[in-house]
This record gives C-alpha cells, structure tokens and sequence, in this order.
C-alpha cells in the first residue's frame, strides 16, 4: 500500500497512470499526449516500475509500458470511481448506483 500510495502523491504519476489505464503507453507518445517532457515521463516510469505498479516491455527499439497487473487496473478503476463518487461537485457517474444517499437529488435539494 506505501508503495502505491508514493506512486499516486505525485500529480504527475498518477496522471501516468490513468492514461496507462485506457491502453499501455511509449514514454514519447505519454510525453506528448500530457505536455511533459520525455525524460519527465521517464524518470516518473522509471518509479512506476520500482514501485511494482507498471512493468515495460521492450518492442525492438521502443518500450511500452503497462500496468503491471489486472487486479491492479481494477483497484485503480475502483479508486477513481469511488473518488468521482466522494467529489461532492461531480454528479455521480453510475445511473444504476445503489449507494444509498449518492445519487438522491430529492434528498438534498
């Protein structure tokens, strides 16, 4: 938990992340898509992957990197999804959400 909570404290790692959690991703094209540098993106991988969160796999002369496991892809959906839920000035995203009190506008209008 210490390491992926390390690797989620950093704005930058975690926006890494969520776009590693749409598809795997090159460090230029991650560099590209989020306005960083690529050796910005690298060294933010490069703790990803010490941490146990993404892995790398090198194809010829390029890596892609992806999260390094499917239960943790969930955990990180799931995260998100619950924080979306708590952001009291997002509506909630799940039209079939049966927390009770989450989606009742009656209830707080």
């Amino acid at each position: 938990m210490n390491r992926l909570g390390r690797a989620m404290a950093d704005p930058t790692r975690s926006r890494i992340l969520l776009s590693l959690l749409e598809q795997p991703g090159y460090p230029a094209k991650l560099a590209r898509d989020l306005d960083l540098t690529r050796t910005n993106v690298s060294n933010h991988l490069s703790c990803l992957r010490g941490c146990g969160i993404v892995v790398a796999e090198p194809e010829g002369r390029q890596t892609r990197y992806e999260i390094a496991d499917p239960h943790l892809t969930a955990a990180l959906v799931a995260l998100v999804d619950v924080t979306l839920a708590v952001d009291e000035s997002a509506p909630c995203l799940d039209p079939a959400c049966s927390v009770p009190g989450c989606c009742d506008t009656e209830a707080t209008a």
